[in-house]
């Protein structure tokens, strides 16, 4: 199978080492992975922010950069959600509808792919110690995403999974959100840290590293013992 990766900006700037596992898992379950070097933003800090002509010239380069008749996997529910859900509006009625169509049917977030279209659950992943996961708006809201993801946790060795109170709860980075409204973010934030920590966990996981790096910056600051992980960090673990 043909797969090709859309690696978002902070994944690519930040965390590049979840974009190699995200390869290794991949790899491992027999799929081609191909990236283009010239990728870039699908376009949705500009399209939060209001600048919908500006967001549809980054878009519009983010279609010709793919090919819309092969699958297509992003470690992002956001980035995925986004395109999905909103690049109907960018295009309609232009001369690439069609293409875009087909462009977004093939989109897959990380997970998704790997329990929907592929029907894999257990990668023989090891990691010991309690975990908690963060159902991200993006990948709940946007793209449906709930069970896939417990599933997968569900089977890595040596991991106990513990559900935190208001798991569904938004963190509060909300990009351009956490910028504009910083106290109610880090309020936000910090309400997502207590829960994790309270339920137990050594990590906490979720699909979406904007999310977790979120979080992250309020874990570092206050000391708090628990670490984040990207789901495909921990499924590349202990292999």
């Amino acid at each position: 199978m043909n797969v090709q990766l859309f690696i978002p900006c902070f994944v690519d700037q930040l965390f590049p080492e979840t974009a190699f596992n995200m390869v290794k898992v991949l790899e491992k379950l027999g799929c081609t992975v191909s990236y283009n070097t010239e990728q870039t933003c699908c376009g949705q800090p500009a399209f939060n922010a209001g600048y919908q002509d500006e967001c549809r010239s980054v878009a519009t380069k983010f279609v010709k950069d793919f090919t819309p008749y092969d699958y297509i996997v992003a470690p992002s529910g956001s980035c995925t959600g986004f395109v999905r859900n909103f690049y109907g509006k960018l295009f309609d009625n232009s001369a690439t509808h069609n293409e875009v169509k087909q462009l977004r049917k093939n989109l897959y977030e990380f997970t998704e792919f790997l329990v929907d279209i592929l029907g894999v659950t257990d990668l023989g992943a090891t990691l010991n110690g309690v975990g908690t996961y963060h159902d991200a708006c993006g990948a709940l809201r946007e793209c449906g995403i709930k069970e896939g993801p417990r599933k997968l946790l569900e089977k890595v060795k040596g991991l106990e999974l513990h559900e935190m109170t208001d798991c569904e709860t938004c963190c509060g980075f909300g990009g351009t959100f956490a910028v504009k409204f910083e106290p109610i973010s880090i309020g936000m934030g910090e309400q997502k840290v207590h829960n994790a920590v309270n339920s137990g966990a050594d990590y906490l996981i979720s699909t979406d590293l904007s999310c977790l790096m979120h979080l992250d910056g309020y874990i570092r600051k206050h000391g708090n013992n628990i670490k984040i992980m990207h789901i495909a960090d921990v499924l590349a673990s202990g292999w």
